[in-house]
């Protein structure tokens, strides 16, 4: 297929509560340099760059400088939109389409993951492509490792997909991992402009009308916070995905993490030989002398205002001490 209407669009909105106090409102993980030098956001338009010819970025207001200094190193034209204020997923995509042609196709991929598989990554997006182009809305369904709790599931049968699930117990989770029918969501999605918003008008109306005002009224890509307070914070998975009928999966056959939890972190790091002592403690953020007694299994993350000490298997409740904080309005935020 031309290689000419594919546009790659770059979710980048998220703050990463999870890895706090790594991420923070200031500095959220896409853009921290923690994986080979790079940020994730930068790895994720350099893996992207062959397969589309366009490209959009989907921001914050808090963000979009930081997004602007690392698009600024591959000299590539590119369509910055930039919410007042976060609306969740089904809304930034909608800005997104509204931004391109109907029969452009969109590959929609957040900023913050990690992908590799030199050959298996280009295969799956061309193979979504192929189904864009037949008018379906791609996912991608990534094979589990594990009986995670952290991810939502897609049940298929072939490329059809029978149904999506959220997040599951561990029960839950590891009669998925038996039945062998079940992917993790990988956030990754494909499918053209026009058809996203003639779904997201059908099952959506509000979210689709309320979207569609604020992008009227952008001002060099800038949208206003007052009308983008009327949009409906709803994910797409919720809004299209989990209620359309024209919805196809590609089974995705390299490695992905969402780095979503320290527990993620913790496992990329020491497969690319991050230190680790004997009981399997790793230390993040210093090369201060750090010394584990009695514990296995334990993260050490410091900053410069914040320390917290972690067993690996909790990392979901990282989440909890977030929202604590931001109780409190606490400026660690």
């Amino acid at each position: 297929m031309a290689i000419s209407s594919v546009t790659h669009v770059v979710l980048t909105g998220g703050i990463g509560s999870r890895l706090w106090p790594l991420s923070r409102k200031t500095l959220p993980k896409q853009y921290l340099e923690l994986f080979d030098g790079e940020s994730l956001f930068e790895k994720t338009v350099a893996r992207n760059q062959n397969v589309s010819n366009k490209m959009i970025v989907v921001g914050n207001i808090e963000n979009y400088k930081m997004s602007n200094l690392i698009m600024s190193k591959f000299n590539k034209p590119f369509t910055h939109i930039i919410e007042a204020v976060p609306r969740n997923t089904a809304a930034a995509i909608a800005f997104a389409a509204f931004a391109s042609k109907p029969e452009d196709v969109l590959l929609i991929t957040p900023s913050d993951h990690i992908i590799d598989g030199e050959d298996s990554y280009p295969a799956a997006l061309q193979q979504a492509i192929a189904l864009a182009n037949q008018d379906y809305l791609v996912t991608f369904g990534i094979k589990p490792a594990k009986p995670e709790t952290g991810y939502g599931y897609i049940e298929f049968e072939g490329e059809n997909v029978i149904a999506f699930h959220e997040k599951p117990n561990l029960e839950t989770a590891k009669m998925y991992l038996k039945n062998g029918n079940y992917f993790w969501n990988s956030g990754l999605f494909c499918f053209k402009a026009g058809k996203f918003l003639s779904e997201l008008e059908k099952q959506e109306p509000e979210v689709y009308w309320a979207s569609k005002a604020v992008w009227e009224s952008n001002k060099d890509g800038f949208l206003d916070y007052e009308l983008s307070l009327t949009i409906p914070s709803i994910s797409i998975d919720y809004a299209v995905m989990e209620r359309s009928k024209d919805i196809k999966v590609v089974p995705a056959q390299f490695e992905w993490s969402d780095l979503g939890s320290f527990e993620s972190v913790y496992d990329y790091l020491v497969e690319k030989d991050h230190p680790i002592d004997v009981n399997r403690n790793i230390v993040i953020g210093t090369s201060m002398h750090t010394t584990f007694i009695g514990v296995k299994n334990c993260i050490l993350i410091y900053t410069a205002d914040a320390l917290m000490v972690l067993q690996k298997e909790n990392s979901q409740e990282v989440k909890q001490v977030y929202q604590q904080l931001e109780s409190i309005a606490s400026p660690l935020l």
